[in-house]
């Protein structure tokens, strides 16, 4: 059984300020290296990251590859750093078209949200087949956040005959992080146009997409979901129930980590 487990998070510190989700986005993989895996994590490369304090830099063989949303080519530009002190490889997913060059005080998803469909759209297929180009098979692929929320529906519809995925278990963790309102009208279409089907992205159809919809179609297509904050809707954990797989409960001490190394050999064994 492969040890590797590829993390995809909408947050990590230290690159964006601590929080429940950006704190645990960082400590989990920690944890999860010092029990003997072997871990690799993406997030977005928002403007607000200062690349030359956080030592950022491109990786060159990575980067060039075009990722189509909408009929329209986004060159993928991909950056790398080392998180210290465990030395854990942190990827960045970067585009000029998705990701402000310059100094900003917040994030990219709240300043300028009505581009946050396609936002998602790029940064999934950008993980996924950077992931493909390093070789790098996942036993298990972690995601956290909205912004990762595509992920399980991906790796089961149009990455699920891929060699370098397709024996992966897909984790999601629900955490309180709504955004306002609803994604672009054009967002089914634009994902009917990458390859899914209307029987895929059933849940979708027919209503503006909010963020319940992307956390139920999380749900849908993960293998395992966790509680990642005590104050998550209820809604959303009677759904996780009601799916009837292996759920880990939320916990704040000190033997959560060990809790989900505990998880994580459960649903790969």
């Amino acid at each position: 059984m492969s040890n590797r487990i590829l993390y995809i998070s909408q947050e990590l510190t230290p690159y964006l300020p601590a929080n429940e989700m950006s704190t645990l986005g960082q400590m989990l993989p920690q944890s999860t290296q010092e029990n003997g895996y072997e871990v690799r994590i993406f997030m977005p490369k928002y403007g607000c990251i200062n690349e030359r304090r956080n030592q950022l830099h491109e990786v060159i063989r990575l980067s060039g590859m075009n990722v189509i949303i909408d009929d329209t080519d986004h060159p993928l530009i991909i950056k790398v750093a080392s998180l210290q002190p465990s030395r854990m490889q942190v990827y960045f997913i970067d585009s000029d078209d998705y990701f402000i060059h310059k100094s900003v005080s917040d994030v990219e998803t709240r300043l300028h949200p009505e581009d946050n469909d396609e936002r998602i759209m790029f940064f999934t297929h950008g993980v996924l087949e950077t992931v493909k180009k390093l070789r790098w098979e996942p036993a298990a692929v972690h995601c956290q956040g909205w912004m990762s929320a595509l992920s399980p529906l991906m790796l089961k519809t149009l990455y699920s005959d891929d060699p370098m995925y397709q024996n992966a278990k897909v984790v999601f963790t629900l955490f309180n992080d709504p955004f306002e309102g609803s994604l672009d009208p054009k967002f089914v279409d634009k994902l009917l146009m990458g390859g899914l089907t209307s029987d895929q992205i059933k849940p979708l159809l027919d209503h503006p997409v909010t963020h319940a919809d992307l956390y139920r179609l999380a749900m849908d297509y993960a293998d395992a979901i966790v509680i990642g904050s005590a104050d998550v809707d209820p809604a959303f954990i009677e759904y996780a129930r009601a799916t009837g797989k292996p759920v880990l409960d939320y916990n704040p001490d000190a033997e959560r980590h060990s809790n989900y190394i505990e998880f994580y050999n459960k649903i790969l064994s």
